[in-house]
């Protein structure tokens, strides 16, 4: 397995492992499937410090993380937000720690000083992944999303860099 910087080509097999996750489950508070041309839009707006990698073995994509700007006021210039996909194929690989890692040493390469993470509060292997890469809950949300007729809590996680 290797770990490089996603490209518009990698679009249509990061869309499918994101769209599962948008129609099946809550790692993802959204609740349309990304259409072809909205994953190729987002891949065009993950470049340089806000980047996105892949994790492939051959030509097959295995997952994809990238970083976000945290909040649009400029106070918060100095901090991302993360997010990790990995197809459920491969999960408990330790494909997520690896590209979790990489847009981590990205993300203190690029200048930043914090990653924050929002997490689905139940979702036991993503609170784990983060915590294995140095994260720590610094809060709870209750209740500030809706997905599959239920109140969804987020765990707040950060690293600082």
């Amino acid at each position: 397995m290797q770990l490089r910087l996603a490209t518009v080509h990698d679009a249509q097999a990061i869309r499918a492992i994101y769209n599962l996750e948008v129609q099946t489950s809550t790692a993802t508070f959204d609740l349309v499937p990304r259409s072809l041309a909205e994953q190729e839009d987002w891949l065009s707006a993950r470049s340089g410090a806000f980047a996105a990698v892949v994790a492939e073995e051959g030509d097959t994509v295995l997952g994809f993380a990238s970083l976000s700007p945290y909040k649009e006021r400029a106070a918060y210039r100095t901090t991302v937000e993360d997010s990790v996909y990995v197809h459920r194929d491969h999960h408990g690989q330790g494909i997520g720690r690896r590209m979790l890692s990489e847009v981590c040493d990205i993300a203190a390469a690029s200048g930043f000083h914090a990653v924050m993470a929002r997490i689905e509060a139940t979702r036991a292997a993503s609170l784990a992944l983060h915590r294995a890469c140095g994260f720590r809950l610094v809060g709870t949300e209750q209740e500030v999303g809706r997905k599959f007729n239920r109140w969804l809590d987020v765990a707040v996680m950060q690293r600082l860099l």
